[in-house]
């Protein structure tokens, strides 16, 4: 591969952004890359965690590339950027992103397309689109504006100011931050623990719960009730429910014990 690696520990898939050079810019040959490792992941693990090689996570779009695009070819691009970032969160396993350096632009798009988000102190993040005299293109407008808000992006679209880890925790669009250099760490030990959940629960977690939230409270809450009703009847919830009340798996535990 060009612009990736992968391997696997166990169950858990791991995709490295192998661009450093270009601090892991998205080119249309990147994108077609992972549509492909995407394929390949989903067929042989339960969980992925995606990173970047180098000092940075991703630091957008391939600007060099895009700047020869015609009007027609850019919004052909940015379709395709939908379409396999969509692979990403609403397929087939849960993907955990582990976070560094810059997650600026694209980089942003990506990360906003996966599940849970890990953090460490150096990573920052922006969208600079609008001083670049661009929109954004790769879900940002849908993905990333539903993690932090519209006035946030707003925010850092027009200003072009970045924000570091713990602003972007505050906003909701990481859910962790670690100490530097152990974001991979950490989020492949939650991949991990990802991987031995029911699959079909996994499933339903990647699907249900963001269309709920675009649909009304009733609306909402009657999907709710037919995908429980659908997960807790199958044989693998009856086999963990028993071994719960069987005492053979611990409880939740409590975080201020």
């Amino acid at each position: 591969m060009d612009y990736l690696t992968l391997e696997y520990q166990d169950q858990v898939a791991l995709v490295g952004l192998n661009r450093p050079a270009k601090r892991n810019a998205i080119s249309d040959a990147f994108i077609e890359e992972l549509n492909t490792v995407i394929t390949e992941v989903e067929s042989r693990a339960k969980a992925a965690v995606i990173y970047g090689h180098g000092p940075h996570f991703c630091a957008g779009l391939d600007l060099a590339e895009h700047v020869k695009k015609t009007p027609f070819e850019g919004v052909h691009g940015s379709r395709r950027w939908h379409e396999v970032f969509g692979r990403i969160q609403r397929g087939k396993l849960p993907w955990f992103g582990a976070l560094h350096g810059a997650v600026v632009g694209g980089g942003l798009e990506l990360a906003s397309s996966v599940h849970v988000r890990v953090a460490d102190s150096t990573a920052f993040f922006a969208l600079p689109e609008g001083q670049r005299g661009i929109f954004v293109g790769g879900g940002a407008s849908a993905r990333t504006a539903r993690l932090m808000g519209v006035s946030r992006m707003t925010d850092l679209m027009m200003t072009g100011r970045s924000v570091d880890a713990d602003t972007a925790e505050r906003w909701g669009v990481v859910n962790y931050v670690v100490s530097a250099g152990t974001a991979v760490e950490e989020a492949v030990k939650m991949a991990a623990r990802a991987a031995t959940n029911a699959e079909l629960s996994n499933y339903a977690i990647i699907h249900a719960l963001p269309r709920i939230n675009d649909m009304s409270t009733d609306d909402g809450l009657w999907v709710e009730s037919i995908i429980a009703s659908f997960t807790q009847t199958s044989p693998e919830a009856e086999e963990r429910l028993n071994a719960f009340l069987q005492k053979r798996v611990g409880k939740v535990t409590n975080p201020n014990a």
